[in-house]
């Protein structure tokens, strides 16, 4: 076994001479992780205005479920995509079980949620007269919609770091649905988890170095923005 000082020095020793292996899984991992953020935003955030500003049958029920849905474990949404996409499964015949689509689908359902209630949280906070009022003034429904997100950015940029910090990082979905195969479904939480097991840690060290050094720089641009008040045109 590696000692923790010799290991992290490999670590970085992989990182800065541009490791094939390392790399890939790195880019294996923003690839399918950006797709899938990318994919549920704008659902998710007009669910969020829907929920925020109007009334209709349901609507608490449906707070209430996509607030339960945060607190579902990863690998629990990883088992029932598994047993969806598996051959015995009723979307079996799709044959998406242990591909990087399989992994988009279960980050998907993983950072829905979170975009919903945070969202949902951050259109609440901002006054309901802005809706009305560009409304009264003639204004359509998208730039009403437009100036109601406009009020509430910063929390809608938070609910989009904390959805993206939340599928990176995960492990359980990730493991069910790709299968961690190496130059294809391998991310950098199966990696971790692989390398970790072995008791080599050094890709481990270098990967979770990864996903330190992009948590400080989304949350240090984030906070860059809210200082300089993000101008919007």
């Amino acid at each position: 076994m590696e000692s923790l000082s010799e290991a992290t020095r490999q670590a970085i020793v992989l990182l800065l001479s541009g490791n094939t292996e390392l790399w890939t899984i790195i880019g294996i991992s923003f690839r399918v992780s950006m797709t899938a953020i990318l994919i549920a935003t704008v659902p998710a955030l007009l669910t969020a205005f829907a929920l925020s500003h109007w009334r209709f049958p349901g609507r608490r029920l449906l707070i209430t479920l996509f607030s339960t849905f945060l607190s579902i474990p990863a690998v629990v949404v990883g088992l029932t995509f598994y047993i969806l996409l598996s051959r015995q499964g009723i979307l079996g015949d799709w044959k998406l079980l242990f591909t990087q689509t399989a992994m988009i689908i279960g980050q998907i359902a993983l950072c829905f949620p979170i975009l919903v209630v945070m969202g949902h949280t951050a259109l609440q906070s901002a006054e309901r007269s802005a809706w009305e009022t560009a409304r009264t003034l003639g204004a359509g429904s998208l730039r009403a919609l437009y100036m109601v997100i406009r009020e509430v950015r910063f929390g809608l940029l938070a609910a989009l770091l904390a959805g993206f910090g939340r599928i990176i990082a995960e492990v359980g979905a990730s493991m069910m649905l790709g299968g961690n195969i190496l130059n294809y479904t391998r991310n950098i939480p199966t990696a971790i988890a692989l390398e970790t097991s072995k008791g080599e840690f050094s890709q481990g060290i270098a990967l979770g170095l990864v996903l330190l050094i992009m948590a400080f720089s989304l949350n240090a641009v984030l906070h860059q923005l809210q200082g300089r008040g993000l101008p919007v045109p």
